[in-house]
């Protein structure tokens, strides 16, 4: 997956985004997924074992006021649509210090986002991970705790264009790429785009 680079553009500023440089393979950069106990915004407590009796389930880092991470949703909303039925489970997670859980329900309520947020409080899932970016998605085995896929949903979002339409669909041809049993390449992935998420 390869890494972008240099200079800041207007919505980064924004977000707080900034481009990192080089390249890196799919190697170490796709992770297992730890064990993990989370609050999301309505309390419900989340573990592994919530997502047991899935095929899959896809993680979506979400960031309060992150304005990619809003535009995002509609998106990763269509694909739970098209996917849930095919016993695909779909939540989000939360690694930034600054919001908490009565913010990230504040943000759930203002704009519509019916999925639990879970708050990763002390960042360990962030950090397991690996993320740096709000709206990164993860395809995770929930009974081997493989990640099989991360970066972003489509391509309709960049740091100063937005396309009417997404020509490329990463997260469903991941999707049906391991539900057909295969690897999804990750040398064609690009990077996610999104606002920085401060690791501490």
């Amino acid at each position: 997956m390869k890494r972008l680079t240099g200079r800041v553009l207007s919505l980064a500023l924004a977000c707080g985004m900034v481009f990192a440089a080089g390249t890196a393979s799919a190697d170490g950069w796709l992770r297992s997924i730890p064990e993990f106990e989370l609050t999301d915004q309505l309390g419900e407590v989340h573990t592994l074992d919530t997502y047991q009796d899935h095929e899959y389930v896809v993680f979506y880092v979400q960031g309060v006021g992150c304005p990619i991470a809003r535009l995002a949703l509609p998106n990763y909303r269509a694909v739970r649509e098209q996917f849930a039925p095919r016993n695909i489970a779909f939540a989000m997670f939360n690694s930034n210090i600054q919001d908490d859980l009565p913010r990230i329900a504040r943000e759930a309520d203002e704009f519509g986002i019916d999925f639990p947020i879970m708050k990763d409080q002390d960042q360990a899932l962030a950090k397991a991970l690996g993320v740096e970016r709000t709206a990164e998605v993860f395809i995770v085995d929930p009974r081997t705790r493989d990640v099989l896929y991360r970066g972003p949903i489509n391509d309709q979002l960049g740091y100063e264009t937005q396309r009417n339409e997404a020509r490329e669909h990463y997260l469903i041809d991941a999707l049906n790429t391991v539900l057909a049993g295969g690897e999804v390449n990750m040398d064609d992935i690009p990077d996610s785009k999104g606002c920085l998420v401060a690791i501490f």
